[in-house]
């Protein structure tokens, strides 16, 4: 059993809470092209994009184009699009007339003919083609998932969180720019069918392929835009929710169905949970849909993909060790809870994808609330700090492409720590939804989320974000208590740091507001019990 254990850790760890940098990563010029916003994607902004490719899948090939519209915010001559080898740019256009360009690595720079003026709507066709890298272990390293299902049909999926969505087509490959809304038209083979993000508007036939014509129309971030290519079959149902009725719909294997309509139950309990906690879903215009996969599953934006093999937890196993991880199908509640924290709210720099990735494993434990009461979502949440490393900050290296390290559970317990602070579950509630409104379809850095909940909690919380977003060292509270006297303090932490913290001694709560000095107060008991919903340490001295 132990051994058992001690692989489950390393397997959690690899997936999850392995850092993908270290401090003395040497960033190249390549990591500053895709990781910043150059000159060269400064002056213009992302208005609209209609992704026009074909798919061959016996070839593992993509042809196409990406016709990019976008209005001048400053009159330059050199535009920057992404594509990553070993796919090619094979010509570029505007308005008829082709562009030069040149290419650095991935980053493409198009010399442009006509005058860009302050304020125009223009645009660009980029024409490409190639074998686009194919993923090893996605969604975790990025790419083309080429698979064939039980019956040997074709199973193709994309996945590209962090490598970038110019792995597999030409973009504005930065994350602070999101397009305002987007078309995607995939031509495939006449037995499968496509599903993409938003909703499908038509379908055309020819011989041997049909195109599929999918549209969306809130802002999309890069990476949340996926195709997804398959013998699939799908049902749907109408969930009212709290704008109305939603369209959810579920697309699988043709020989996954049945065992589908029974197990996505868990999909309308989690949009209870979810509006309950963070406000309405976020694109009620584009559908939710839940789309079979060939690898774990991914967050994107109202086509969240499932690999999760119809099991309870995480492929079958508790990744909190209480039991609770097992009342619900991870892959469904994570990648759901993105859409609210990821494609709704979506961070500037990956640097900051604890917003993302924190706020989002804590929805788990929302979801267990929700359903469960508010003692199974506490031990749920404590149960995965065993998972935590705490050897490089929750923060990576801005401007290079590259996040942080232990951005799911260490945030998750720093979000259940700001719980017990706030003190008030309507308040915390509130400031949940208050994000998602405040923050609606919006790009986002750091300091707004915790300027936010500065604001509403009403304590100055830049002390606790700098220890737990910045610093690798967990709050010690250290005390003593001599002769009823209890004598404590914060030791392991930055300079000035102070947070309140519970404790209960012969059956009374008391919260204190120690610092990094000395504080005392008179206590009846020799024995304290020190609240384990916040995230801390503790030594009795």
């Amino acid at each position: 059993m132990k051994s058992l254990n001690k692989l489950i850790i390393i397997i959690f760890f690899l997936t999850f809470n392995l850092s993908v940098f270290s401090q003395d990563y040497n960033f190249t010029k390549q990591d500053t092209l895709r990781g910043s916003i150059t000159p060269e994607r400064a002056w213009w902004d992302l208005v609209y994009y209609h992704l026009d490719i074909s798919v061959n899948p016996d070839e593992k090939f993509i042809k196409g184009s990406n016709t990019i519209t976008y209005s001048v915010i400053k009159s330059e001559d050199r535009i920057q699009v992404d594509l990553q080898n070993p796919l090619k740019i094979t010509k570029v256009e505007q308005n008829g007339k082709t562009l030069d360009f040149e290419s650095d690595g991935n980053a493409h720079f198009i010399k442009l003919i006509e005058k860009q003026k302050k304020g125009d709507i223009q645009s660009i066709k980029v024409f490409y083609e190639g074998k686009p890298k194919e993923a090893v272990r996605a969604p975790w390293d990025g790419g083309l998932s080429w698979k064939r299902d039980s019956n040997g049909k074709h199973f193709v999926a994309t996945s590209c969180q962090g490598i970038g969505a110019s792995i597999w087509w030409p973009n504005k490959d930065h994350m602070y720019d999101e397009v305002d809304s987007m078309l995607i038209s995939v031509n495939i083979p006449k037995d499968l069918v496509n599903v993409s993000n938003g909703r499908l508007r038509k379908v055309e036939n020819f011989e041997n392929s049909n195109t599929f014509h999918w549209f969306v129309s809130n802002p999309i971030n890069n990476y949340g835009v996926n195709i997804n290519i398959g013998d699939y079959v799908s049902f749907s149902e109408i969930y009212q929710g709290e704008k109305g009725p939603l369209d959810m719909s579920y697309y699988v294997l043709r020989d996954n169905i049945e065992r589908a309509k029974s197990h996505f139950k868990d999909a309308p309990k989690m949009m209870d949970a979810f509006e309950f906690w963070f406000g309405p879903y976020p694109f009620y215009e584009d559908s939710f849909k839940i789309v079979e996969v060939p690898y774990l599953g991914m967050e994107h934006q109202s086509s969240i993909t499932y690999g999760n093999r119809y099991m309870k937890g995480y492929l079958g196993r508790d990744l909190s060790r209480t039991g609770w991880g097992l009342k619900f199908d991870y892959i469904i509640i994570h990648e759901a809870g993105h859409e609210w924290f990821a494609n709704n709210i979506t961070y500037k720099d990956i640097a900051d994808m604890w917003i993302h990735e924190s706020f989002t494993t804590y929805s788990e434990n929302l979801y267990l609330d929700y359903h469960f009461g508010k003692e199974a979502s506490s031990e749920y949440v404590i149960g995965t700090r065993y998972s935590i490393s705490n050897k490089e900050p929750m923060i990576g290296p801005y401007g290079v492409n590259r996040r942080g390290s232990d951005i799911y559970t260490k945030g998750a317990n720093l979000l259940h720590t700001l719980r017990q602070i706030a003190d008030n579950d309507e308040l915390w509630r509130s400031i949940l939804r208050g994000l998602n409104s405040n923050f609606y379809h919006q790009t986002v850095e750091t300091k707004q989320i915790e300027d936010y909940i500065s604001s509403k909690i009403g304590f100055d919380l830049s002390y606790f974000f700098d220890q737990y977003l910045r610093d690798v060292r967990i709050p010690k509270f250290e005390y003593s208590i001599d002769k009823g006297v209890l004598t404590y303090r914060w030791v392991d932490v930055i300079k000035n740091f102070i947070m309140p913290i519970e404790i209960n001694v012969d059956g009374e709560n008391i919260k204190l507001y120690p610092t990094t000095q000395k504080k005392s107060i008179k206590v009846k008991s020799e024995t304290i019990i020190i609240d384990k919903n916040y995230y801390v340490n503790s030594e009795k001295i």
